[in-house]
């Protein structure tokens, strides 16, 4: 299916494809380095029936924070479905392993990002998270937000497949009732919402560039969570985000509490090799 996928790109769309490599791309989508005379794509294509929507979603997130004009993403080249298969095929990064210099744009461009504002919280269309679809109803407040469209599906799910017991069900439901004293709210601001190390190139010219995003209008406080989850971010990064759009106090207290979101997400993807670390995280708040 993949060379008559490519066939009908060159024959609809005018591109010229001389060769083609697979490179890695995680477990939902198969990733190839597309060649033409004299460019490079990056082509990402998955089951449309399986993912629906998800690589439109994927291509208005790039475009949004590009219309910021405050950090950098790959430019979305076409955005389709051909068959029973959908694609994305971006504009193609020569990226490095990040430096110092890197490392400090990106924090500073990423606080820029973050004071891109919306009168609530989601605010935008649904979206995915990994391959989990994600829900961004609008809220008038991030407590709820992040208890209705984050934290309380991805309990149904993990509650249906026997994953959490009743306990675990009575945990949450404090911290539901007690979230809006645990932290102050701020203005929403446009987050990446899967801010791991992975969703993020440098170039070779020390440009930073964000990929892959499950965006809303949330607390950044949320991205900068997840930046600590898995590591890959430097002591550059957050001291450049801190000058420029400096946290509230006691932000690092609030780490786990936000990362109850992606460490649910694991679950449900993953298993319960991911239960003892969400019911860590949760009981600092109980």
């Amino acid at each position: 299916m993949t060379n008559q996928l490519f066939s009908y790109i060159g024959q609809q769309h005018g591109f010229s494809i001389k060769n083609f490599s697979p490179v890695g791309g995680g477990s939902i989508n198969r990733v190839y380095c597309l060649y033409s005379d004299s460019q490079k794509y990056l082509i990402k294509i998955n089951d449309r029936n399986a993912f629906p929507g998800m690589f439109a979603a994927e291509a208005e997130g790039l475009n949004t924070i590009r219309r910021t004009r405050t950090i950098a993403v790959p430019e979305v080249v076409l955005q389709g479905d051909f068959e029973d298969e959908s694609f994305l095929m971006l504009e193609w990064i020569e990226n490095k392993r990040p430096t110092a210099k890197g490392s400090e744009l990106l924090g500073k461009q990423l606080a820029n990002m973050h004071q891109t504002t919306a009168g609530l919280f989601g605010s935008m269309a649904d979206n995915y998270m990994g391959s989990l679809k994600q829900s961004n109803r609008s809220h008038p407040t991030w407590s709820n937000f992040f208890a209705e469209e984050r934290l309380k599906p991805m309990i149904n799910i993990a509650l249906y497949n026997n994953l959490i017991n009743n306990d675990d069900i009575d945990n949450f439901d404090y911290l539901y009732e007690h979230l809006p004293d645990l932290f102050e709210e701020e203005n929403p601001s446009l987050i990446h919402g899967d801010l791991w190390s992975g969703n993020y190139l440098v170039s070779a010219d020390d440009r930073p560039y964000l990929i892959d995003p499950a965006i809303a209008y949330g607390h950044r406080e949320f991205d900068i969570a997840m930046t600590t989850l898995f590591g890959g971010f430097s002591s550059e990064f957050y001291e450049a985000y801190q000058y420029h759009f400096p946290l509230q106090n006691g932000w690092q207290h609030r780490i786990d509490l936000w990362n109850l979101y992606p460490l649910l997400v694991h679950l449900n993807l993953f298993g319960l090799s991911y239960l003892g670390q969400v019911r860590d995280c949760l009981k600092q708040y109980l």
